[in-house]
């Protein structure tokens, strides 16, 4: 970006004169701020005696500005003029006030100073009026500094900075406010609508720990109406454009709700009566478009005013979902062993699945009653022994965790169960299914009974029918622990506390805040919206998940397990057994065999992350005492384990943040956790999900047992018991429509290697060393495309021809449902 601020004498000689530019970018319902804003710079070196912060120039005014369009957006650059004493010194800071009566995005600006040498101001951030802020903005250089290393010019200007975002954690916020603070999940229920609305308050207790999320303070009960106005701080909200574009996606994927022509069978409760009824709800080349103006008025009440008109201009949706990949290249892939067994190796929840250590398996709660002669006979050849001592027998465990909720899922269209899984490693790498084990709740006369039975696989007949019928239910217990717990818990809400603490106590001029700024885009905003329409009461989840009610608590439950340091890939590897620890590995872990697509993908992602971070610290940081001195640090480290995970704060598995070492892989975890693992878990969610048969995400009906009427029904037509097994039509398209919105990347996303602009930081050797980074993600995307096309990996695209491309960083991708591509961070 060439647009500068230009250093020169005035024609008196007693003052000099900076003459530059600052770039506006219009969104919707905005206009130009004209004569009504003003900027002062202030220098890094000179203080001012009576504030202790850095002298300032005479004001200078936005006026006459010139416009231009990009992507549709209009951007204006006005140029400036400013005044400032002799021996002012280098500029490193700028305040802004705008009397405009609208907002404004503030884009960037660039200083030149003698030596032909550039400042750089990325601002990307909302301006407000003065009349409702009653301060000015200030906005720092590109350049960063430890806090033992900042100018004397900026010291001041930095806390008090610092001070202003922390807000005093009283009042309602503002749309206006640039306040971040904590807060628990007490706004999931909605008790205004009775007692079934009622949900526990998560965070902050020994019965329910959670993390914390940012505090709105509005009352924790709400009005029916779905709000996309929800309290963020302003520079945490996804942009207008984006949010049109996901209200639009939304409405997109919810035409079967909304359009008249089909809403009818969409909200019908029955069953599907066959196969061909369902693959009638995909049209592949989306062509079956409609315009139905009465949907706007049901639009305009849930879309803010400025977003009403980008959403609905051309208000034209197909009424067919897109035909997911799954059942593209064969339709029946899905119903076999291998595809089941691949998939939690390279579908969207492949973090679960785990050598087994001992046989039987064992939980917190129970053991199997899996035996040995259930599965001997199965194991390719193979003796038990040998098959447990080459680390070749693996589990998906749903169990135990599930066993205290049976009973309060139970319910008129649920009926829960919990499973454990045992496959068997070939020596193609594929996985063989052994077992299911399955225990659900016994009738409604036996309050406290609970039914276990094994299920093991066969080829054909009523056997194998009834094998099918217990992989429905394991995949049940995939999907929701997917949704709640790999998705939800482990990407948007782990991460909630860290954006938090880093605007808190990290300056935007520490290098650390720099680096992570791109991997925190939108999370807060989409976390906010998923509060409201999503994981709250009666939300989205509720409706399509067995967990129902429930599934809110069961993921508090489970973040009682939770640890980050096991989220760093080669220890959750390790933790499972996936991996073998090897301390002379760069990550310190050997994965155990090459045909598992995420980790194989995942080590080499997670790799370039590590030497990129490990470069970055170099720079800044000399040695371990630089660490422990580094104020900001050591304070964003507190405030992250003792109150944005407060209820884990005497936990012994956190480092004590002493070392560059600590730093690095406490940085290399979270930006992991933020882009790698965060695409890995939800871009290929309607791949696989978007297909009701493969993942359901109920069953309404139990495993029919033998002498029973249920059993009669079961075999005189095992596939119609089958889908009357699945989720009715409403909830099925409803999970589907949901599946669509999540798989979606949206026009204006940044990548894994990529930055918004080429001059995000003032430091060579950083954006070098960051230009190595983008080149190693290059060169492991050929690498990820060589695999898919290797025969001998068949788990790289299975039976149903999917290729894995969840870890693709993928720098040109399409916008729209592409399985690949890794976002810088949780956006969606």
């Amino acid at each position: 970006m060439q647009e500068c601020f230009n250093l020169r004498r005035d024609r008196h000689g007693s003052r000099h004169v900076i003459s530059g530019k600052v770039v506006i970018e219009h969104g919707p319902g905005l206009s130009g701020p004209g004569k009504s804003a003003a900027v002062q710079i202030h220098s890094t070196t000179q203080t001012d005696p009576n504030t202790g912060k850095g002298k300032l120039s005479e004001k200078a005014c936005l006026k006459k500005g010139k416009s231009r369009k990009k992507d549709g957006t209009k951007i204006t650059t006005y140029k400036i003029k400013l005044h400032v004493e002799p021996g002012f010194g280098n500029p490193g800071a700028f305040v802004i006030e705008n009397n405009h009566k609208h907002r404004f995005f503030l884009q960037s600006a660039t200083l030149v100073i003698p030596g032909n040498r550039f400042i750089h101001f990325d601002c990307r951030s909302w301006v407000y009026p003065i009349e409702v802020t009653n301060a000015s903005r200030v906005f720092f250089s590109n350049t960063c500094y430890l806090p033992n290393q900042t100018p004397a010019g900026l010291l001041e200007l930095r806390k008090e900075e610092l001070e202003s975002l922390r807000g005093d954690g009283t009042g309602e916020r503002k749309e206006w406010e640039r306040i971040y603070d904590y807060d628990v999940y007490d706004d999931l229920g909605n008790p205004e609508k009775g007692p079934d609305y009622d949900r526990p308050v998560l965070g902050g207790s020994d019965a329910y720990p959670y993390p914390r999320r940012g505090r709105t303070g509005r009352p924790a009960s709400k009005s029916e109406t779905i709000s996309f106005d929800v309290y963020v701080p302003a520079d945490e909200r996804c942009s207008p454009k984006k949010l049109s574009e996901f209200i639009a996606n939304a409405i997109q994927a919810t035409a079967h709700f909304l359009l008249p022509e089909v809403k009818s069978s969409s909200h019908d409760s029955s069953s599907f009566e066959s196969f061909d009824e369902i693959r009638e709800l995909y049209s592949e080349n989306r062509g079956e478009a409609i315009r139905e103006e009465s949907v706007m008025e049901k639009v305009k009440k849930v879309v803010p005013a400025e977003l009403f008109k980008e959403v609905t201009h051309k208000f034209e949706y197909d009424i067919k979902f897109p035909l997911p990949q799954i059942i593209k290249a064969n339709q029946f892939a899905w119903k076999l062993d291998e595809e089941f067994g691949r998939q939690m190796l390279a579908g969207t929840n492949p973090t679960r699945i785990r050598c087994l250590r001992e046989f039987p398996p064992r939980g917190t709660l129970t053991e199997s009653y899996i035996q040995i002669s259930d599965i001997e006979e199965n194991l390719d050849g193979l003796s038990f022994e040998h098959a447990m001592i080459q680390w070749r027998i693996y589990v998906l465990d749903h169990h135990d965790y599930l066993l205290p909720f049976l009973r309060k899922m139970y319910s008129a269209g649920v009926c829960p169960g919990a499973t454990r899984t045992l496959l068997f490693l070939r020596n193609d790498c594929t996985l063989k299914p052994l077992a299911i084990e399955l225990s659900y709740p016994g009738s409604f006369d036996n309050i406290n009974g609970t039914k276990t039975m094994v299920i093991l696989p066969e080829e054909e007949g009523t056997l194998q029918a009834l094998w099918q019928l217990a992989r429905a239910h394991v995949a049940v217990n995939d999907y929701a622990y997917h949704q709640l717990i790999s998705h939800w818990l482990h990407t948007h809400a782990v991460v909630e506390p860290f954006i938090i603490a880093t605007r808190r106590q990290l300056s935007v001029m520490h290098p650390v805040h720099r680096l992570l700024d791109p991997h925190f885009k939108d999370t807060m905003h989409i976390n906010a919206l998923a509060r409201t329409v999503l994981i709250n009461a009666g939300g989205i989840l509720e409706k399509t998940l067995f967990t129902g009610k429930f599934s809110m608590e069961l993921s508090s439950e489970l973040y009682k397990e939770w640890r980050f340091d096991e989220q760093a890939l080669p220890s959750d590897l390790i933790r499972r057994r996936m991996a073998l620890n090897e301390s002379e590995s760069p990550i310190g872990a050997h994965i155990l065999f090459q045909d598992y697509p995420y980790g194989l993908d995942g080590i080499d992602v997670w790799l370039a992350i590590q030497t990129w971070v490990g470069d970055f610290c170099n720079i800044f940081y000399e040695d371990d005492a630089s660490v422990k001195s580094d104020t900001e640090i050591q304070a964003w480290w507190s405030e992250i384990r003792n109150v944005g995970h407060g209820d884990k704060r005497n936990e012994t598995w956190w480092c004590q943040m002493t070392t560059k070492e600590n730093l690095k892989h406490t940085l290399t975890t979270l930006i992991w956790i933020t882009s790698a693992l965060h695409a890995s878990v939800n871009f290929g969610q309607y791949t696989y999900a978007g297909y009701p048969p493969n993942r359901p995400t109920r069953c309404r009906k139990f495993i029919p047992e033998e002498g029973t009427m249920e059993f009669a029904e079961f075999l005189k037509d095992p596939d119609k018991y089958f889908l009357n097994m699945l989720p009715d039509k409403f909830q099925a398209t409803l999970g589907m429509a949901l599946m669509e919105v999540l798989s979606k990347h949206t026009s204006e996303e940044v990548y894994l290697g990529q930055r918004p602009t080429s001059e995000w930081i003032d430091n060579k050797e950083v954006t070098q060393r960051f230009k190595k980074f983008s080149e190693c993600l290059r060169e492991i995307e050929k690498q990820m495309l060589e695999r898919n096309g290797d025969p001998e990996l068949r788990n790289r695209r299975g039976p149903a021809k999917v290729p894995y491309k969840l870890l693709y960083p993928d720098a040109t991708k399409v916008e729209g449902i592409t399985a690949q591509g890794i976002p810088n961070s949780v956006s969606i």
